[in-house]
């Protein structure tokens, strides 16, 4: 296992990290912790979660675990997050003063711990004032409460406007943004990843796999069946069947997988999460294991090192599509500037 500063702070955390969104729904506890264990054993420390995940049930669970792991609890990072409802009630949501305050002190209960390690705004707030939510992520450092603080889901402007508005007022920082990020999904490198390297945030990608279709579990136009997310959901979430199946750019990047994966004698798993790992800004890559079988080949990508022609196949392939502007190789001309001799 290899292990990286959390963003700009100094906290050092496992280049993967345990995603926890099953724990309580697909996972049962004693499969929870039975992946945590391996995860602990196979040498990571940061565990990721959040109040919504099985409505507080993923909380609980690592909680409980955490109580009876005194071996492991000074090394555990804890990453949780709030924004998203937890009640019926108006201010059961967003990320007010007043809703933050009794989700941050819901998670540290459910977890118990008396700070959480990285608490993070699960997705923008058009509603709350920045500046109120800002001070109030202040506060909590201040307190004790949480040692760092982040973001998911936020665009790049979302993401600049918060660190200036930070360091205007003399406030605590943000060091870490989750963002959807993968082979199949790389149009955050538009805007969010020069926005997170201009700011010096760590990135903390989720769905590395593409819901599933990065490890090689689907053929082409069979829909899938069983025990997988897409077969018991065809149309989950932003990895649909039908749309993914239809884009043969789909079936051009799982083919250049799965013959890098085939070179390397490794499952495409890997190749996949190997090459997310070494993207510019990645911190941390959040594995989504249902079982302890998966989570050890996910974690066996951290021995595994892509050949530059590799990277570079597999980034030209997975290349994300742009239009004419602002963002295609004219508009990228207007804003480059070179020196006259120079590099």
């Amino acid at each position: 296992m290899q292990y990286r500063t959390l963003g700009n702070s100094g906290a050092v955390v496992s280049s993967y990290a345990l995603g926890t969104m099953t724990f309580g729904a697909e996972a049962t506890e004693e499969q929870s912790r039975a992946i945590l264990d391996a995860y602990f054993e196979a040498g990571g420390n940061f565990i990721d979660t959040a109040d919504v995940y099985s409505s507080g049930v993923s909380e609980e669970i690592i909680g409980r675990w955490l109580a009876d792991r005194a071996e492991v609890r000074d090394r555990a990072v804890i990453a949780t997050k709030g924004r998203f409802p937890m009640g019926q009630a108006p201010n059961d949501v967003g990320t007010s003063r007043r809703h933050l305050v009794r989700a941050l002190d819901d998670s540290l209960r459910r977890l118990g711990v008396e700070q959480i390690d990285l608490y993070q705004l699960h997705a923008w707030d058009p509603v709350t004032p920045l500046e109120e939510t800002l001070r109030f992520l202040h506060d909590a450092v201040s307190s004790g409460k949480i040692a760092y603080y982040g973001f998911s889901n936020f665009l790049g402007w979302q993401l600049t406007k918060a660190v200036h508005l930070a360091k205007a007022h003399g406030w605590s920082a943000p060091v870490t943004l989750q963002p959807q990020y993968s082979l199949l999904v790389r149009e955050i490198e538009s805007e969010i990843v020069p926005a997170s390297l201009d700011a010096g945030i760590g990135l903390l990608p989720w769905s590395p796999l593409g819901g599933g279709w990065l490890s090689g579990k689907y053929t082409r136009d069979q829909p899938p069946t069983g025990a997988t997310r897409l077969g018991e959901n065809p149309k989950r979430g932003m990895e649909a069947w039908e749309a993914r199946n239809s884009d043969p750019r789909t079936w051009d990047i799982i083919a250049e997988v799965q013959a890098t994966a085939g070179r390397h004698g490794v499952s495409p798993s890997q190749v996949a999460l190997a090459w997310l790992a070494d993207r510019p800004a990645v911190t941390s890559v959040i594995l989504g294991a249902r079982s302890t079988e998966q989570l050890a080949d996910n974690l066996a990508a951290a021995d595994l090192v892509l050949t530059e022609a590799e990277t570079a196949r597999l980034s030209e392939v997975s290349e994300p599509r742009v239009g004419v502007y602002p963002y295609g190789p004219m508009a990228q001309e207007q804003r480059s500037r070179k020196l006259e001799g120079g590099r």
